[in-house]
């Protein structure tokens, strides 16, 4: 089976985005609607869930270290961090870094 077949098969199986799946998805994570992020001080790793619609792409990201501050005033050391993550940042709503640079930064 050829690379191209294999990626229709996938297209075919993928599963639409209904509203009751919406609906299925925010309830699991406790989220109020898309693009809405909330904190998650039980997650052992991550600070932050956010469900990310962009067009027709819906995308469950998480973000942001546990316990970790970002400054709101400018410092330094926000402005290397979006320095560092300027490329991810920009990519736009379906990106940790996105999230990580509007909500903690």
């Amino acid at each position: 089976m050829t690379l191209k077949q294999l990626y229709s098969i996938e297209e075919k199986e993928r599963i639409e985005m209904t509203p009751e799946r919406k609906k299925s998805i925010l309830k699991k994570y406790g989220l109020s609607g898309v693009n809405k992020p909330k904190r998650t001080p039980s997650h052992p790793k991550k600070s932050h869930v956010v469900v990310a619609k962009e067009g027709d792409k819906v995308k469950t990201i998480r973000f942001g270290q546990q316990g970790v501050t970002g400054d709101k005033k400018p410092t330094a050391r926000q402005k290397s961090f979006k320095a560092r993550h300027a490329k991810n940042i920009s990519k736009g709503k379906m990106s940790a870094a996105y999230w990580a640079n509007k909500v903690k930064w």
